[in-house]
Order: C-alpha cells, then sequence, then structure tokens
C-alpha cells in the first residue's frame, strides 16, 4: 500500500487564479470535499511557516467521534503560483505528520490554456500509532475538491 494519494485536473484558469484560492484560508473551506471544514479565521498567506486556523467537523466523516475541534495549517511548501502544501497542527500532540499540497503547471487542452493541478495527500512521515486511521480521506474525495476548485475558481473570476 502506498503511502500518498495523488488527484490530478485541468482547470481553465491561469495559475494566479488557481494559487489565490489556495492562499485563502476560507478558500481551503469552499473546496473542501469531505465535509469536516467549517469555516476558517486569518489572512492569506504567503510564505512557508505561515498559519491560518480552521473550525473542523469530524462528524462529517462518521468515523471518529471527535466533534467540532481548531486545527492549525501550518505553510510546508509555497512557490507562488506553482506549489502549496500544509501539515496540521492539531489538537494531538506531537502532529501527527500528514501533510496535503498542491502543484500547479501551466498548460493547454487542445487550444485552451489553463493549469494542470496535481493534489497531494501524504502520509509517509506519520507514526505506527496512528496509520490504521490513513487515509482519513480516499481519492474520490481528492477528485471532489479539485472539481470543487474549477467551480470556485470560476466564480471568483
Amino acid at each position: 500500500m502506498t503511502d500518498q494519494l495523488t488527484a490530478r485536473r485541468f482547470i481553465e484558469a491561469a495559475p494566479s487564479a488557481v494559487f489565490s484560492v489556495l492562499c485563502d484560508p476560507e478558500g481551503h473551506v469552499d473546496i473542501d470535499a469531505s465535509g469536516m471544514l467549517q469555516s476558517a479565521e486569518g489572512g492569506v498567506v504567503g510564505a512557508v511557516g505561515d498559519r491560518f486556523v480552521v473550525h473542523m467537523d469530524r462528524e462529517a466523516l462518521g468515523d471518529l467521534p471527535m466533534g467540532r475541534y481548531d486545527v492549525e495549517v501550518v505553510i510546508d511548501r509555497f512557490e507562488r503560483d506553482r506549489e502549496i502544501a500544509w501539515w496540521i497542527d492539531g489538537t494531538i500532540k506531537p502532529p501527527i505528520g500528514h501533510t496535503y499540497g498542491y502543484l500547479l503547471e501551466e498548460g493547454e487542452v487542445g487550444s485552451t490554456p489553463g493549469t494542470w493541478v496535481t493534489s497531494v495527500y501524504d502520509w509517509s512521515r506519520v507514526s505506527d500509532d496512528w496509520r490504521p486511521i490513513f487515509p482519513v480521506i480516499d481519492q474520490s474525495a481528492l477528485r471532489a475538491t479539485l472539481g470543487i476548485l474549477d467551480r470556485v475558481v470560476r466564480r471568483r473570476g
């Protein structure tokens, strides 16, 4: 079994338009297909080490009775219009060690310009104690989030 899931989708928008949604804490809530992300607080991120708070509701998954709780998203990789990734600083200490991120590649399909977006969910650094619950979300959720991202980017215009 692999310790990583990925999904890829073409979005008919410039990398900068896609990236602006991914740097916005509320953008994360807007595109979440899992139903866990309820709202966010904090400013737009712009560098490794930036953080924002996400108010979560694990009951959307129905797997662990965690109810509502908060986590901090900590930016781990940041290259404007190309890559953003983060780890979760949550209620569990030390942090579990899983990361989420997006890779953006300017491209085209036929003659239509846009961005190839790859979603990456990685739990390779998770300790054996937490491995049984991974992956928390499946590849269909990654694909669904990319579909929602496409819609949000178009709406923000």
